[in-house]
């Protein structure tokens, strides 16, 4: 019995985790939150890492097709030299560029971000999160895929790598900074996502030995298999959700969310 309802924590765990990665409400904050609630000790970042692979699946069934068509004309412009396709070219070192410092700050402070995996941290963050989703709900841009710019990238990265910090959320941290580059929504919600992968694919490699070898160690493989199914379908729905509020620009109840969830966890965790 004892057994059952560690996988159903497990479960509901992936499910929380992946529901939540999407949206710009922090899932990695969430995750802490749910453990402090469940009194499930999780050793490392070894799950966290699992799960939020589960939510990459997501993101590349959804945006497969703009992928398709980045990696053709990306490849196309190198060796045809197509004017055409040189937007799509640049769309592609922009996101190489936006992926460095994320990447650079996740392997010199992993330890560090680890020990800032607090409920208290959390609680103090999500009202960050809050406060800059609040500041960006009425901004409407104009700047399309073509028009980015290498600094755009370097400032969304360094919104990306902010969000190393549990509580603040990747998804709100590169929006709210793409939006207030002047990036159309669905621009700045393409690149948060399209950004995303190479970050979590990196993490994943980097990570997977710790998660065979935790797994066996726990003897959980069952459940790290329904967790990671889990994380992928809710990451899925919650995802075009999440595409369709944007589409809205009904920001400000995320804020409004983020406010009430931190100051609860602030006051009583």
């Amino acid at each position: 019995m004892e057994e059952l309802w560690i996988i159903i924590k497990y479960l509901f765990l992936g499910i929380f985790q992946g529901f939540t990665e999407p949206i710009p409400i922090s899932s990695s904050g969430h995750l802490v939150i749910a453990q402090e609630l469940l009194g499930l000790r999780l050793k490392g970042l070894t799950f966290e890492v699992l799960v939020n692979f589960g939510s990459l699946v997501a993101v590349l069934i959804i945006y497969r097709e703009d992928l398709i068509r980045l990696i053709k004309n990306g490849f196309g412009y190198i060796f045809q030299r197509d004017s055409r396709q040189k937007d799509d070219f640049d769309f592609i070192i922009y996101l190489i560029i936006g992926t460095i410092p994320a990447g650079v700050l996740g392997i010199l402070l992993g330890d560090a971000i680890e020990v800032l995996s607090t409920v208290q941290t959390v609680g103090i963050t999500l009202i960050i999160t809050g406060i800059a989703l609040w500041l960006i709900r009425n901004l409407r841009g104009r700047k399309g895929d073509g028009q980015l710019t290498w600094k755009d990238a370097v400032i969304v990265g360094l919104g990306q790598a902010v969000a190393l910090i549990p509580g603040i959320s990747r998804s709100g941290a590169t929006i709210v900074a793409a939006m207030f580059l002047g990036m159309k929504q669905e621009t700045a919600l393409r690149f948060s996502f399209l950004l995303f992968i190479p970050v979590s694919l990196g993490t994943m490699l980097l990570s997977i030995e710790d998660v065979i070898v935790n797994a066996e160690a726990e003897g959980a493989w069952f459940a790290y298999t329904l967790a990671f199914a889990g994380s992928v379908v809710a990451s899925y729905f919650s995802l075009k959700w999440f595409m369709n509020i944007m589409a809205r620009g009904n920001l400000k109840y995320f804020a409004f969310y983020c406010f009430i969830v931190g100051g609860l966890v602030v006051l009583f965790l």
